[in-house]
């Protein structure tokens, strides 16, 4: 059980653990329920409600808690897509499984799919770093200085490189205690707030309509990207038919209504205005009128814990999901060279590379974008290869087009409001998918051509 636990651990921080990780769980035992339900809720709580708070109190004001609601119907029909497929093609490969199944014909399609997953879990990096850095500044009381942000981030990137190029792993009570202890922590925030909340507050003006709902419900979707590790894990799992569809359920129900609980305490106990100006620590201040001076010093702790261990399992499954590729010649071979400690060092130089160029130049509103509208991609080409393979899945048109229609409509609000109010942006992201995008095409065709000769 040692074993099972050190991996589940691991799992438990980011849903970017490689399949390196599910080997040490299923020599060590099969998954429950209870184990499946524990990888999905620490894959979504893995740092995203500490930095997007405030992005969704920006966009939809007072009903910044509908805007979480929003963001967990999509991950529920984004996840019954996941369940369909992952009961009908057991798989530790997962979404990549999908997709060839779906476009047998077209591998080039799980292959820029490879290369989108590395480069949103870069996003994720980056986000994760960036909040770190706010967070810690807020415990320093140098919240303002941009220097010293930005310093922080970089130290923390830098700290879970070098360990990363060490080989070095945690150990399992210490993840176990930061994982358990944030989420009691936002529960305890939660249940604390419940008395402090003036209904009041909850008035909805003309600015903060419907729209402004799903366009941030669509910004911080990347807090609820997690979920689908529970899916790598089918090959592991006892009574997948049963406990697979519950776990998946279960963690994304279970997350929303965390993350609505909170951000009604934190809209209903301090004016939006607040809210809006903290931005990336925004749940810090929250917890002031809640737990006073110690809830804010709690939540900075569990948020630069919570990111920390996110920033370092992020890197680790990046990592060797570059090697895996770079193996098969979908990625530069030198990415999957290993050091002395089997560790894929080039790899993981360049993933923290690109995330600190992400962290210098990137805003947090940049950052979360590009990580949601990547993630939200993924997802709505999960849907799509279940509509497609419906009859071998047995899945319910009626639900599987309503998960298509949803992430659609998501997709192309959040591509809107880029357009029309961060026009910079939605041109950065643009060039960042185009370079995916043509680097992918470059070395699949340099690996066909090589498989040819």
């Amino acid at each position: 059980m040692g074993g099972l636990w050190a991996g589940i651990n691991d799992l438990l921080l980011r849903p970017e653990a490689s399949r390196d990780i599910m080997r040490i769980m299923s020599m060590s035992g099969d998954l429950g329920l209870r184990e499946l339900i524990a990888i999905g809720i620490g894959g979504m709580i893995g740092g995203g409600i500490f930095s997007v708070l405030g992005l969704a109190v920006s966009l939809a004001g007072p009903a910044a808690p509908l805007a979480f609601a929003v963001g967990g119907l999509v991950a529920l029909l984004a996840g019954y897509a996941y369940v369909r497929l992952a009961l009908s093609f057991h798989s530790d490969g997962a979404s990549f499984t999908y997709l060839e199944r779906a476009f047998p014909d077209r591998p080039f399609i799980g292959s820029f799919t490879g290369w989108l997953v590395v480069v949103g879990y870069v996003g994720t990096l980056a986000l994760y770093a960036f909040t770190f850095g706010a967070y810690a500044a807020e415990l320093l009381h140098q919240v303002d200085s941009r220097l010293v942000r930005q310093g922080l981030s970089t130290g923390i990137v830098l700290a879970f490189a070098w360990l990363n190029l060490r080989g070095a792993r945690s150990s399992g009570l210490t993840e176990d205690l930061i994982v358990y202890s944030k989420v009691l922590l936002l529960v305890l925030l939660a249940g604390a707030g419940i008395g402090s909340v003036d209904v009041e507050r909850f008035r909805v003006d003309d600015e903060h309509d419907w729209r402004a709902v799903v366009m941030a419900g669509a910004l911080i979707f990347v807090a609820y990207e997690g979920f689908q590790l529970i899916t790598n894990a089918v090959c592991e799992s006892r009574q997948p038919e049963r406990n697979i569809p519950k776990g998946i359920y279960i963690s994304i129900v279970s997350v929303a209504l965390i993350y609505i609980a909170i951000s009604a305490v934190a809209v209903g106990s301090l004016d939006v205005q607040i809210l809006v100006a903290a931005k990336e620590y925004a749940l810090a201040v929250a917890a002031r009128p809640v737990l006073g001076d110690l809830g804010t010093v709690l939540v900075c702790l569990a948020a630069m814990l919570s990111t920390a261990s996110a920033i370092n399992a992020t890197m680790f499954g990046a990592a060797r999901m570059m090697a895996e590729m770079a193996v098969h010649g979908e990625m530069p071979k030198p990415f999957s060279f290993r050091n002395r400690a089997a560790v894929p060092w080039l790899a993981v130089i360049i993933i923290g590379a690109i995330t600190l160029v992400l962290v210098m130049l990137g805003g947090l509103e940049f950052i979360a974008s590009f990580s949601s509208l990547t993630f939200l991609s993924v997802s709505l080409a999960v849907c799509l290869s279940n509509w497609k393979l419906r009859r071998v899945t047995g899945a319910s048109a009626f639900l599987s087009g309503s998960g298509l229609l949803m992430l659609s409509l998501t997709i192309v609000t959040l591509v809107y409001y880029l357009l029309t109010e961060q026009r910079q942006t939605c041109l950065e992201i643009a060039c960042m998918y185009l370079l995916v995008l043509l680097a992918s095409m470059a070395y699949h065709m340099l690996h066909r051509f090589r498989a040819g000769g």
